[in-house]
């Protein structure tokens, strides 16, 4: 129902997708997935999400151990860009207290208002409330394949967009991240299985399209937005590469890319590497 595969009720795996972004003096991670006082006090969660997501709580899988395994300081996080504030994806921002959020305007408002029954169990005070630079980015009207889209992190050299497609909540936006030859879309939770973008192939799974319908603020500009990303992997042909937050599938194909990066020198000019980062999310 949720995986597509197994039995009719088989637990289904689900990550949360996160990028960590090696800038010239800085790092910025895209997501953050669940945080370290998520694991240690899981009511923060709250009941509902920890019944259905079950998620494996284990400080090892948070993005600020990770940060920490890969050689990093928790302080050279500089910045965050989230595709939403949904808990799941919030949750790790107040592991990183000196890194300012880049965030959409209209989520951020949606998040401060929490003004339907929906908006108040997604966004988890206890989370957001921790944060200490909010930095609201407000859409510009450049385009970018299309879409519109705005810098993130205004005044660097880092090619960091916010690329607004509203519908799962009212601020949603993917993260465009430019690499060497190509470009990365972070889509977070405008779709939920990699079936949903590639041309041909079977819808998602019952379950999951029941998931989306219900998270959705707006059903219609979801699916609109979904379509758009149709189009837009199917005419760049490779020069963007698309993926959701908790696929399992794409985690694992962009993981493998960049191990097998990691075997050939770069280049002494080589730009900024990008790093997916897994929190695995539940069952």
């Amino acid at each position: 129902m949720l995986g597509g595969a197994g039995g009719l009720l088989s637990p289904a795996p689900m990550c949360c997708h996160c990028l960590l972004i090696e800038g010239d003096d800085r790092l910025i991670l895209v997501d953050t997935g669940l945080g370290v006082e998520d694991v240690n006090e899981p009511r923060r969660l709250g009941l509902l999400f920890n019944l259905m997501a079950r998620p494996r709580l284990e400080v090892a899988e948070t993005a600020l151990r990770q940060v920490v395994d890969l050689g990093y300081r928790p302080s050279d996080v500089r910045h965050i860009v989230p595709t939403h504030l949904d808990l799941d994806h919030a949750g790790g921002i107040s592991d990183f207290p000196g890194a300012a959020v880049h965030v959409h305007a209209d989520e951020l408002r949606a998040a401060s208002s929490r003004s339907s029954l929906l908006e108040r169990g997604r966004y988890r005070a206890a989370q957001l409330s921790a944060v200490r630079k909010w930095a609201a980015v407000k859409e510009e009207g450049d385009s970018w394949f299309g879409f519109s889209a705005v810098r993130a992190i205004p005044g660097t050299r880092d090619e960091v967009l916010l690329v607004p497609l509203p519908g799962h909540t009212r601020g949603h936006c993917g993260v465009a991240v430019r690499r060497s030859e190509d470009w990365l879309l972070h889509c977070g939770d405008a779709y939920f299985h990699h079936s949903e973008i590639e041309t041909g192939s079977a819808a998602a799974p019952a379950g999951l399209q029941a998931l989306e319908r219900l998270m959705s603020v707006d059903g219609a500009a979801r699916r609109a937005n979904l379509a758009r990303l149709r189009a837009l992997a199917r005419l760049t042909m490779g020069e963007v590469k698309l993926f959701c937050s908790h696929d399992p599938v794409e985690f694992a194909a962009l993981k493998g890319e960049e191990a097998e990066a990691e075997t050939v020198a770069p280049p002494v000019s080589a730009p900024r590497r990008m790093r997916p980062v897994e929190l695995r999310a539940g069952r």
